[in-house]
């Protein structure tokens, strides 16, 4: 089987991704991929039933094999404010994230 992604096609995508890779790094980053459709192609070529269900591909989740989920309830953290504490900063008892500073990508 030929390298479904080609020299070619792989700065091109480089390009899109806008990546600066070495040529070492890039020949590297190529196999790899090119490995991975591989792989992909192989487990394609397996022959599965149609009406095999999805949950019996690889480990099979039976209702007699899977815990039931646990009730959602509401839990009371006596650490709470320790926690808030620690915080840099504060609004009210919430959390203040700094903005993250983009760029227009041109």
């Amino acid at each position: 089987m030929t390298d479904a992604i080609s020299p070619e096609i792989f700065r091109h995508l480089v390009d899109l991704a806008a990546l600066e890779l070495s040529e070492s790094e890039g020949e590297y980053l190529r196999g790899q991929l090119n490995s991975q459709l591989k792989a992909v192609h192989e487990l394609a070529s397996i022959d599965a039933p149609a009406d095999t269900p999805i949950t019996t591909h690889g480990v099979p989740y039976s209702a007699d094999t899977t815990p039931p989920p646990r009730a959602d309830g509401v839990h009371h953290c006596e650490a709470a404010d320790d926690i808030l504490a620690q915080a840099p900063q504060l609004e009210g008892r919430y959390l203040v994230v700094p903005d993250i500073p983009h760029t227009d990508l041109a």
